[in-house]
This record gives structure tokens, C-alpha cells and sequence, in this order.
């Protein structure tokens, strides 16, 4: 029987397995909110903890080791204390969701309900700024707060937009990470995958920057979609100065992980919609594969690693030029969107790019069907992806919360009864 490690090692080379590996929980577009983690938990006979929110913006779960072992997770993730709003994910306080769920929120996470009935966090925990992201009443996760100031497009500087993103390393966080690593890779047989993420270009959810105290620049999700029309030159440079720092990082992220990560997240820009791309091919070709192409040709040429892209949508107008670009991993696998039918992904870029996700349907078939449905479905998915490897089963992008206990039983039932078929 295989390890985790070589069980990821195989698929990520298109090569057959034992089985197909599983993911749940490695980055943050494939894990799972932290109520339907709580109520996981307990369907798998584990203590009824309260689940520590590592990434508070979506609300997510922090997977541990448990569940890892109960459900024969192949897949961790290496990631740091960074948050969306700026403050650490540490020193962990309890809180009650709005749906009664106990869970452990960071010491920065706001748990103080507005009188208008909503939950407002603030740029690194500081409360005398204007609050960055709100939940609505009884909502699930957060909505980001634009707070964009005037500007003149005269002088729109790429250098101050950068400052307030991105930055070198420091040597706290280069040995941080290189502990982290060192740790998972001595401790467990699992599979590594780093988060990075610096190659993001663009990335929608850092956009309005909710943990910079007073971002400048363009902020607007409206305004920046129509910035690479108007202001070609601005957002450009700004991508050129993010890919600057990100291949002087990557250089140090090599220094401290060396080996021990099978794949590093590098993007969790959306390119596809629900029927086809968000821009057209010929805005990716020149706005954004040329700096793709730059970090996947760093990383080919200076480590193992296997790259991983995530973008939701419909793909299939891009997907060759991601092949070109040098990617090696696509997720989430959106199979619910235009053209993106599992059998016709696998037999046209099955050879070419690895699967990570597409598992099972979680705006539809996992919240809304039934048990039976969910089953089936997976069944189909793995049959389909898993043949000759290139797959890694995960769901189509985090598991959502109020998803019901008996469909994500189903799910992973119905993964261990098949994730050799095909295979």
C-alpha cells in the first residue's frame, strides 16, 4: 500500500495509483466551513470540539489531525498565520456562530454584533479605522468592505498600490515557514502543498485590501475590472512589481522548504464565469499569461514542485493557454459551468493537466440533492478523473455551511468505495 506522499506523487505525474488521493483542508479553496466541519466531527464519532476559524474571511475550518486520520486525508497544507484583515491567526477566543455553532476565532476577529444586527471585522483588529468586511445577520461568511478613496487617474502610482500588498519575506517569516515544513514533512507521510499564493495577479478577493489600514489607489471590485481598459499602463505595473516580489520570495521559499512540498499554490485568480471567461483570451494572453509563464518557468527550473491555479468557472477557452503558461494543477473543476463536463476535460487535457477537485457539484448536488444523488455523482466523477491519474479528489471549491450532515457522510463514503475505480 502506498503513502500519502506517493500516492500525491503519482497522480501529480499522471501516473496510476492504489487509488485516488484525497484533499480536505490544505488550502483555502478547498476546505470546509467551520459549522459543517463541527458537524462532521461528530457524524465520525470525534470529541465536539470547537473548531478553530484559521481563515476568517470565508469562515473556514482548520482541519486537523483527527479528521485527517478518520476520513484517510493525503493532502496538508503549509501555510503561515497571515489573515485577510491583517491580524494573526492565534491567540484563538471562543465564539458562537449565528447558527449556535461554537467555534475558536483569532484574538483580532471582532465578535462584538453591530445594533444593526451585523458582524464587522477591521483591518488588523483595530476598531478606531472604518470596518473592512461585514456579515450579514445570520449570514455564513464575510463581504468585503470597499473603501476606496477619490483618486486622479493622473497620478494613479502602481508602486503605493504594491506597498500596501506585498513585501519581501522577513527572516521571522522565512523560519516560521521553515519550521511549519519541516515539522509536516518529519511528522506526517501526507502530501505538502505550500501556500503561496503570490502569483495571484488581480485576485478579486485582495482587491479592496481588508487588512490594509487605509489602502490607495484603486479599490472598487467595479472599478478595477474596467482599470486594465482604462488604466492599462497602472495595472501593468502593478502586476510587474507583484512579480517581482513574488519571484525574489519564491527564491526564499526554496531556501526554507527545499523539497519537502509536492505542490505550491501560486493563484486563486477567477478567470471563468458560470458560462465562459471573465475577460477574453486575448486579455489573458497579454495582461497575465506572460507573468503565469514567468513564475511556473521559475519553479520548473529551480524545484519538483507542481504548480496549482485555482479558477472558477468555465475554463475550456483558456485551459491551452494555462498548458502554455506552464501550470501543472487546475481547481476547483467547476463541472456545473459551460463546456466543463467531466469527460470531455479528462480526454482533452487529462494528459496535460492535473484535476484538483470537480468531485462533487457543492452549488447544487451536495447542499440540495439527496445522499443517493451525492453518491452517485461521486462515483461518476471518479471514475472519469481518476483514470490514469492526474486527480485529486476534493470538492468543486470549499464545502459550504448548512450543507447536511448525511450528504457529506455520503460523499466520503461513497470516496471509499470507489476512489480505486479507474485508477
Amino acid at each position: 500500500m502506498l503513502t500519502s506522499r506517493e500516492r500525491v506523487h503519482r497522480a501529480l505525474h499522471h501516473q496510476e495509483a492504489d487509488r485516488v488521493p484525497l484533499d480536505l483542508g490544505s488550502t483555502s479553496v478547498t476546505g470546509i466551513a467551520a459549522s459543517t466541519l463541527y458537524r462532521l466531527r461528530q457524524a465520525l464519532g470525534l470529541p465536539a470540539e470547537p473548531v478553530k476559524v484559521f481563515e476568517p474571511y470565508q469562515m473556514l475550518g482548520r482541519v486537523d489531525d483527527d479528521v485527517l486520520d478518520a476520513l484517510g486525508v493525503d493532502v496538508v497544507g503549509l501555510s503561515d498565520d497571515s489573515t485577510f484583515y491583517g491580524f494573526p491567526a492565534a491567540d484563538w477566543k471562543p465564539w458562537t456562530l449565528f447558527d449556535g455553532t461554537p467555534v475558536l476565532v483569532p484574538g483580532g476577529f471582532n465578535t462584538e454584533i453591530s445594533a444593526d444586527g451585523n458582524l464587522y471585522q477591521y483591518p488588523e483588529g483595530d476598531r478606531s479605522l472604518a470596518p473592512s468586511a461585514r456579515m450579514p445577520a445570520e449570514g455564513f461568511y464575510h463581504d468585503s468592505i470597499e473603501r476606496q478613496q477619490p483618486y486622479d487617474p493622473a497620478t494613479l502610482d502602481p508602486e503605493e498600490w504594491v506597498r500596501d500588498m506585498y513585501h519581501v519575506f522577513t527572516d521571522e517569516e522565512l523560519r516560521l515557514i521553515e519550521e511549519r515544513a519541516r515539522r509536516l514533512y518529519e511528522g506526517t507521510s501526507r502530501a505538502i502543498i505550500g501556500n503561496f499564493g503570490q502569483g495571484g495577479f488581480g485576485d478579486i478577493a485582495w482587491v479592496p485590501a481588508p487588512g490594509v489600514r487605509e489602502p490607495k489607489g484603486i479599490r472598487s471590485v467595479a472599478d478595477w475590472y474596467m482599470a486594465s481598459l482604462l488604466y492599462p499602463d497602472y495595472v501593468a505595473g502593478i502586476y510587474d512589481l507583484q512579480l517581482e516580489i513574488a519571484l525574489e520570495n519564491l527564491a526564499l521559499y526554496k531556501e526554507a522548504v527545499g523539497e519537502r512540498i509536492a505542490a505550491i499554490f501560486i493563484s486563486g485568480t477567477d478567470f471563468g464565469t458560470q458560462t465562459g471567461p471573465f475577460i477574453s483570451p486575448n486579455a489573458y494572453r497579454t495582461l497575465y499569461k506572460p507573468r503565469h509563464k514567468a513564475i511556473n518557468d521559475w519553479i520548473h527550473a529551480n524545484t519538483t514542485w507542481k504548480t496549482f491555479f485555482h479558477t472558477c468557472g468555465s475554463m475550456v477557452e483558456l485551459f491551452d493557454d494555462l498548458v502554455e503558461a506552464g501550470v501543472d494543477i487546475v481547481n476547483p473543476v467547476q463541472v456545473s459551468a459551460t463546456g466543463m463536463e467531466p469527460r470531455a476535460l479528462k480526454a482533452r487535457w487529462g494528459d496535460r493537466l492535473v484535476f484538483w477537485g470537480g468531485g462533487v457539484d457543492t452549488q447544487r448536488t451536495l447542499p440540495f440533492g439527496s445522499p443517493e444523488e451525492v453518491a452517485e455523482e461521486v462515483r461518476e466523477h471518479l471514475e472519469v478523473f481518476g483514470r490514469g491519474g492526474g486527480y485529486v479528489f476534493n470538492t468543486v471549491h470549499n464545502i459550504q455551511a448548512a450543507v447536511p450532515t448525511e450528504n457529506l457522510v455520503a460523499m466520503f463514503d461513497a470516496f471509499c468505495r470507489h476512489a480505486g475505480q479507474g485508477v
